[in-house]
């Protein structure tokens, strides 16, 4: 048998009584079996060379060990799965105090049985089931990914935008019907709980279903042998229980679509407080719900990221798609709730112009790629210079791509330090998401430029020395 459970090409039965003499090989072809008969007890040359050649062509497509380690190798993956749970519930208990103040260290650390509460563990996988049940109906394209190491092409059905419509009659039926949003507010710290104890279990169960995927099905980033390592990392590239897709379902779904439900639940409990939400509250919602809006109208670009090409579905990705995304991102409108921001007009207006730039260079480089991925003869790409690599693609070296290397990133950056600008300039503790975001994002950068050195070679370097700058021009 092999690492996925299947019946293996060819096998000899050389036990009396099953109906086989001895020497018999019997050659599996497509759920049929046929006797190569052999004198002595070797099997035939034919039968041997069949099997031979699969074995060759199943070795030629194994995912290799994973040679270069990252987040500091095993003992840096334990820091990780132990530190960013902590970091969640420090912002969070730190929010929740009078002087929400960094500096003090630890926060008021509340009983562990408090933090437990059925309901809301209820609630959160009714959310995701929710979310499952309308990654799998029929609506929307069907679109395949990028060609795997066995040369097969999986299919992805593209329907998170008409998810994210059909989520909105629901909360807002639900909303008409009595639901009080702000038991979100109410019973955050319980929530984030329940969402840390799905995300490690999820995280448990892929590790274990990974022990059975064929090595094909591997990730390369995450099958180094090290049982903490893989764990974290992923060591299965695209896990699936029969057509559904854990990691992609997971990366836009149930956190990204949380987040916005979380932000909304912030505005409504402010509400309830005050009478009416505050300019600065409304401010992070609307730029924060286009955000989220824009990452599901533009779905099928997610399948040419690194979190879906390379990196595994392990604790790395479960943790932040269902935990850390919802219960840190939507951190300022957290702090709005208990610390309330006066905005004048013309602040509120510089920081919605700061925002649309952010959110126009960000669309516009992904734009341009995109489209430039799909058909470089598209009349919007064709007139760009570029660069021809060995692997027959080319590197775009103008418009965006030829400002920075990564102008993707320093959009977000903006729109990050945009969604932060609301909260005020007294504290720090809002501004988390865009220092955390840039320290992020420098580390991808860093990941994604070893990534294409070892893919384009002396093309990339010739990108780099006609691209100097990395996010920041003219600074990094």
């Amino acid at each position: 048998m092999d690492r996925g459970g299947r019946a293996s090409v060819s096998w000899c039965d050389w036990v009396k009584g099953t109906g086989a003499t001895p020497g018999t090989c019997w050659l599996s072809t497509g759920g049929t079996h046929r006797a190569c008969r052999s004198e002595s007890t070797r099997a035939s040359p034919g039968c041997l060379g069949r099997e031979d050649r699969s074995t060759r062509m199943m070795d030629r497509y194994k995912t290799p060990r994973t040679k270069e380690l990252e987040f500091g190798g095993p003992l840096g993956a334990l820091s990780v799965i132990i530190l960013t749970p902590a970091t969640v519930f420090y912002l969070l208990l730190t929010c929740r105090t009078e002087q929400a103040s960094v500096l003090n260290f630890p926060p008021l650390l509340p009983p562990l049985s408090s933090l437990w509460n059925p309901h809301a563990f209820l609630l959160l996988l009714a959310w995701v089931g929710l979310q499952a049940a309308l990654y799998m109906l029929p609506m929307g394209k069907v679109t395949e990914g990028i060609v795997l190491r066995d040369k097969s092409r999986l299919r992805y059905r593209i329907n998170a935008f008409h998810a994210m419509g059909v989520t909105g009659l629901v909360v807002g039926a639900g909303l008409a019907a009595g639901l009080r949003l702000s038991y979100i507010y109410d019973h955050f710290l319980e929530f984030a709980f329940s969402a840390l104890l799905l995300a490690f279990g999820l995280s448990f169960l892929l590790y274990f279903k990974s022990l059975f995927a064929p090595e094909t099905a591997l990730a390369p980033g995450g099958n180094s042998g090290n049982p903490i390592y893989d764990f974290f990392m992923g060591h299965e590239l695209n896990p699936r229980i029969g057509s559904f897709d854990l990691k992609y379902f997971c990366e836009l779904r149930p956190g990204l679509l949380g987040w916005a439900l979380v932000n909304m639940a912030m505005l409504v409990k402010e509400t309830e407080l005050r009478g009416s939400p505050s300019l600065a509250m409304v401010l992070v919602n609307a730029f924060q719900l286009l955000y989220v809006v824009d990452a599901l109208w533009n779905e099928e670009a997610v399948l040419t990221t690194m979190d879906i090409v390379h990196d595994g579905f392990g604790f790395m990705l479960a943790f932040g798609d269902l935990a850390w995304v919802p219960f840190t991102y939507s951190l300022q409108a957290y702090f709005l709730v208990n610390h309330p921001q006066k905005l004048s007009l013309p602040m509120a207006a510089g920081i919605l112009l700061l925002n649309g730039l952010g959110y126009c260079i960000f669309r516009s480089a992904n734009s341009q790629k995109n489209t430039f991925r799909r058909n470089p003869n598209d009349p919007r790409v064709a007139g760009l210079k570029t660069i021809p690599t060995a692997t027959g693609r080319r590197l775009l070296v103008s418009g965006w791509w030829g400002f920075v290397r990564h102008p993707n990133y320093l959009g977000d950056l903006i729109m990050a330090l945009a969604w932060s600008l609301p909260c005020g300039l007294t504290h720090i503790l809002p501004y988390f998401y865009v220092i955390y975001f840039t320290l992020l994002l420098i580390h991808r950068e860093a990941r994604d430029e070893h990534q294409c050195l070892r893919k384009y070679g002396l093309a990339w370097q010739e990108y780099c020395w006609r691209v100097p700058y990395r996010i920041f021009p003219y600074l990094y």
